[in-house]
């Protein structure tokens, strides 16, 4: 038997901003989130910002989100990315472009579900800008806001007027005792 369980599999297709609320629940305390193919639909370069959705169906926009990413750029030299206290994760799930060119991200998230304690990601990824501008991301991020989370909400972030299209799977780690 795997030691993973598919909880989620949803289809994005010209959205400007995605609520995704039934990926979390309390069956798991640890969930692998994979976001492929994620691409906007014209060339403007934008960042797919994420935040984390509650069990009431809001998004947290709270300033209670920590990070520290670390950013391999093909074009440039890599840098860090880091800030605390953020009402948003700012370039979590890459960077975007139309397609060919897309983001794609696996995420671990811990004890979303779990309301007396913090939610903490942990992810990597990778985007193709263009034809030659490939960035590989690696990051941690926490929510420091004892809530239950249920799901993501993700979005380009900067021109607006963008909509998003891709894949998002979710699978529950089971952990045997």
């Amino acid at each position: 038997m795997s030691a993973l369980r598919l909880i989620n599999e949803t289809t994005v297709t010209n959205s400007s901003s995605v609520t995704i609320t039934n990926m979390f629940n309390e069956d798991f305390d640890i969930y692998k989130v994979e976001v492929v193919g994620l691409h906007q639909n014209d060339g403007t370069q934008n960042a797919c910002t994420m935040r984390l959705v509650n069990s009431s169906g809001s998004v947290v926009t709270a300033s209670e989100y920590d990070k520290a990413q670390l950013n391999i750029d093909a074009y440039a030299s890599y840098y860090a990315d880091y800030g605390a206290n953020l009402d948003k994760l700012y370039r979590f799930l890459g960077n975007l472009d139309n397609e060919p060119s897309s983001a794609s991200t696996t995420m671990y998230v811990f004890n979303p579900y779990t309301s007396s304690s913090y939610t903490f990601m942990l992810k990597q990824g990778a985007s193709l800008w263009g034809t030659a501008d490939f960035s590989n991301f690696k990051a941690i991020a926490v929510l420091t806001q004892l809530s239950s989370i249920t799901g993501i909400n993700f979005f380009p972030d900067g021109t607006s007027g963008k909509t998003l299209s891709g894949v998002v799977r979710t699978y529950g780690l089971r952990v045997d005792s």
